[in-house]
């Protein structure tokens, strides 16, 4: 019951979304999963430090990453916290735990070339060639999130204020600038959009052929495969896109601020991870304008 309790309070007090409370239930019923083969345990209420430090041990030896673990941890944290908060426990015994070390990931983002390279090599005589460009330039133009590109309704665009509303984490709306660009992609998807099956009824913007939303995967794997042709990058994902957009503005003189709002970030330490591409390219300049480095 306290699960479920807790759920509710993620959805309907903390407003994550459906998505995220999903995940916390998730790693939590892993936990109690764990705890019931290997102590006989049921509940992950009844845990403490040293079974929770086993199931650490056991999640390493099965070589899931230490990000993946931290954020398995995280999520039975705030689910103590939770249950301290409601006098369930008496005592958090993640308290004293230290995250587990992870190895930071340089995310390279794509070039402006080869952006400009994926654009002009999409087809768009037909509609799944019009819809990819669209997501392509939508991701690069806004900086969204997968899920928040999956989710976009037909309200959401303004097309008299040059506009879209994303909805973001905890369900914190924001408004993106949108670029002519993408504002005549979009109309030009919306024309054959209505020639498809039930997209008279369907309330959002981006569909299959067969008049469903499209979903994480198939996002994923139209941007793999238009990139994969252009870029030689290793990791290429939506997220790449949106880490190109941050850069792109940074490397062209955007306020971090600014760039902080448009991603949706709730502090500045998020959008800073954006920043080592623009100082690189700032390096450049500095050394090319600088008085004491022109002979």
């Amino acid at each position: 019951m306290a699960v479920k309790e807790f759920i509710d309070f993620l959805l309907f007090e903390k407003k994550y979304s459906n998505h995220t409370a999903v995940a916390y239930k998730k790693d939590i019923e892993m936990f109690e999963l764990f705890l019931s083969k290997e102590f006989s345990k049921s509940k992950a209420s009844n845990a403490n430090y040293a079974q929770i430090r086993s199931w650490i041990v056991k999640l390493v030896n099965a070589n899931i990453s230490n990000r993946t673990i931290n954020r398995k941890l995280s999520s039975l944290n705030s689910y103590y916290k939770f249950l301290l908060k409601i006098n369930a426990i008496g005592l958090n015994p993640l308290t004293k735990h230290k995250a587990l070390k992870m190895s930071k990931k340089l995310q390279i983002p794509f070039s402006e070339t080869e952006i400009i390279s994926v654009l002009n090599m999409i087809e768009i005589d037909s509609f799944e060639g019009l819809r990819n460009k669209l997501i392509v330039e939508m991701f690069y133009s806004t900086g969204m999130r997968r899920i928040e590109l999956v989710n976009l309704q037909l309200s959401d665009i303004d097309v008299a204020k040059s506009q879209v509303k994303v909805l973001g984490k905890r369900n914190k709306e924001r408004f993106i600038p949108l670029l002519q660009t993408v504002l005549d992609t979009y109309k030009g998807y919306m024309a054959v959009r209505s020639s498809i099956k039930n997209s008279e009824t369907s309330k959002f913007i981006f569909l299959t052929k067969n008049g469903l939303r499209v979903y994480d995967k198939l996002v994923y794997r139209v941007i793999i495969n238009y990139f994969d042709t252009i870029s030689s990058k290793v990791k290429k994902s939506p997220h790449i896109l949106r880490h190109s957009f941050a850069t792109h503005l940074l490397n062209n003189g955007a306020d971090l601020n600014s760039v902080k709002e448009l991603l949706g970030h709730s502090s500045l330490a998020a959008t800073q991870i954006y920043t080592h591409n623009s100082i690189t390219e700032l390096k450049k300049v500095y050394n090319k304008a600088h008085p004491r480095t022109i002979s």
